[in-house]
């Protein structure tokens, strides 16, 4: 039986990874404390085992504390962890096993295989096409149709849809970057990288009517600026102002779901591929360097379709 005050070989080794973390590293100490319950959790794992030395821990240990992780214990008022908090857990435990490894206080770094649950993947909230038209309508509210501030929020939503855009990329257009005659538009992304993108011809019609009779009314009152998108005193519109005009079309046109800066282009590229578009078009018109980011969208449509299947299918339930 230990002597009480007396640490375990094991709380020791724990003990000087701790240290090395708030001492050699540095790391904050909410992060420490967060480390600290992670590795009392895993101790408690162990103990249950038998096992008091980090040098007679295996790669199974490791991988069955995950499994108690995501499991629980209902029957001791255990609860599950989520994916979230079961990764930051085994990430802990395995900083733990590498220190172990480098210090020569275990022989190999066991838990180097044992990989953390992945989150999973939000799915990026789209509106329906009779939302997207309602909060188009709602771009000027009930101010005149052509006024500049009116013109100008009709052609960025326009734009902003025909596109694909980030805001951030559409307040950056300037002037030389759109060709309203070819019905394109120069897009330029993280990065700096740039990507040529069609524009349909509703966002042509109302950036044509912003650039003829609102912009010139705007220019007239900054100092020169080659922005598309202008604020009330000429300047370039900035990312927040821009994102201020989608949330308040959004409320006029009285939508009730979520909408975020990216709301616009999360139904651009779910209505194209709900429109039958091949995933690397999409991919190359929202600019992303890789497809698997893209490939989140098709998980949107296939969610829509399995709710329509789970309403008719006679045998879906």
């Amino acid at each position: 039986m230990r002597t009480a005050g007396v640490r375990s070989r094991l709380e020791e080794q724990v003990q000087g990874y701790l240290n090395h973390l708030s001492i050699e590293r540095g790391v904050a100490a909410n992060t420490l404390s967060s480390y600290r319950r992670d590795i009392r959790r895993y101790t408690a794992h162990l103990a249950g085992r038998g096992i008091d030395d980090l040098r007679a821990v295996t790669e199974t240990d490791v991988s069955e504390f995950l499994v108690a992780l995501r499991q629980g214990d209902p029957e001791n008022g255990v609860v599950a962890l989520s994916s979230v908090s079961a990764a930051r857990a085994v990430i802990a435990v395995r900083g733990l096993h590498k220190f172990a490894a480098a210090e020569g206080l275990a022989d190999a770094d066991v838990a180097r295989g044992v990989k953390p649950p992945t989150p999973g993947r939000r799915l990026p909230k789209s509106l329906s096409y009779d939302d997207v038209i309602a909060l188009l309508d709602g771009a000027g509210g009930d101010s005149d149709a052509d006024n500049p501030l009116t013109l100008r929020n009709r052609a960025l939503l326009e734009l902003l849809y025909s596109t694909g855009a980030r805001i951030s990329e559409a307040v950056g257009l300037d002037r030389d970057d759109v060709d309203t005659e070819s019905r394109s538009v120069m897009l330029r992304g993280k990065g700096g990288k740039q990507r040529l993108v069609p524009i349909g011809r509703p966002a042509v019609t109302a950036l044509d009517a912003y650039l003829v009779r609102g912009r010139p009314d705007l220019a007239r009152r900054g100092k020169g600026t080659p922005a598309i998108f202008l604020n009330a005193r000429g300047g370039r519109l900035s990312r927040q102002s821009a994102w201020q005009v989608l949330q308040d079309s959004a409320e006029r046109a009285g939508i009730t779901a979520a909408v975020s800066p990216h709301t616009l282009r999360h139904s651009f590229a779910t209505h194209l591929l709900e429109g039958g578009a091949d995933v690397r078009v999409v991919q190359e018109l929202l600019g992303h360097a890789s497809v698997t980011t893209t490939q989140i969208y098709t998980l949107v449509t296939v969610s829509a379709l399995r709710e329509v299947w789970a309403g008719a299918h006679p045998r879906a339930r």
